[in-house]
């Protein structure tokens, strides 16, 4: 086994994150992404452990469409359903991407030491809600919501069906003479979760995002933001580029 510090896992994460482009090309359970993905994982249990949320993001990854397939042609069956399951493996691997970018900040910010996870409660407790947004949320709002409180509501039933504890609208934050209030949060996880609906443009979310993730990180360590789009931010990766190299700081972008 290769003996890890933060230079040589670095460099080894970056060669991972270079090599996503190529594995899009080659598509999904191609030689090339089992290859990658085996690398990836070896990578991620020796220096984070098996039970990291980096690990055990990934490890749970499906690279298929898990859920209900709607087929318009059922004369082109294959295609149809070849076509989403390989949607399903790009939207897994821009993740799965933007959780080793995560990682490569926890290596810039602490030694290899410091980041080696030996439990694996609270890592398994963020996957499950990083999986709500991603792939439960669109599936309870059947109409298009007029209000965030709407989206909010329907994020709330899924944590109660899921029996997960949670606090709503708490605590306050006081941070340069403003006060701000997650919509979610899980004290045991160190997590905030704050719904947003994208009715407009970019521009003022984003500023609203920049704003809560100064106020937010002074209290919590891992931050996810659910962004409901009603069809306004058009390139979902450079949207979220900015927001993800800070550390545990997740956007999930969720197209009506």
């Amino acid at each position: 086994m290769t003996v890890w510090n933060n230079n040589n896992a670095t460099e080894y994460l970056d060669e991972l994150i270079s090599e996503i482009p190529q594995i899009r090309k080659t598509g999904r359970k191609s030689k090339e992404h089992l290859r990658w993905l085996s690398n990836v994982l070896v990578f991620l249990e020796e220096v984070f452990g098996k039970k990291s949320l980096f690990y055990q993001g990934i490890n749970q990854l499906s690279w298929s469409n898990t859920g209900t397939m709607l087929i318009t042609d059922p004369h082109d069956y294959e295609y149809e359903v070849s076509q989403k399951h390989n949607s399903a493996f790009l939207k897994d691997l821009e993740q799965a991407n933007g959780i080793l970018l995560s990682a490569q900040d926890q290596l810039k910010r602490k030694s290899i030491r410091d980041v080696f996870v030996e439990t694996g409660e609270q890592a398994n407790e963020l996957i499950k809600l990083l999986k709500i947004g991603e792939h439960k949320l669109r599936k309870v709002i059947r109409e298009i919501p007029k209000s965030e409180k709407e989206v909010q509501d329907k994020f709330e039933d899924i944590l109660i069906g899921s029996e997960i504890h949670y606090s709503r609208e708490y605590p306050h934050i006081e941070y340069s003479s403003k006060q701000y209030i997650p919509d979610f949060s899980f004290i045991e996880q160190n997590l905030a979760i704050e719904i947003k609906l994208c009715k407009e443009g970019e521009r003022k979310l984003i500023a609203q995002i920049n704003d809560d993730i100064l106020a937010y990180k002074t209290k919590f360590n891992n931050l996810i933001f659910v962004i409901y789009d009603l069809g306004n931010i058009r390139d979902i990766e450079t949207f979220k580029e900015s927001f993800e190299k800070q550390d545990n700081v997740f956007i999930q972008v969720v197209k009506h």
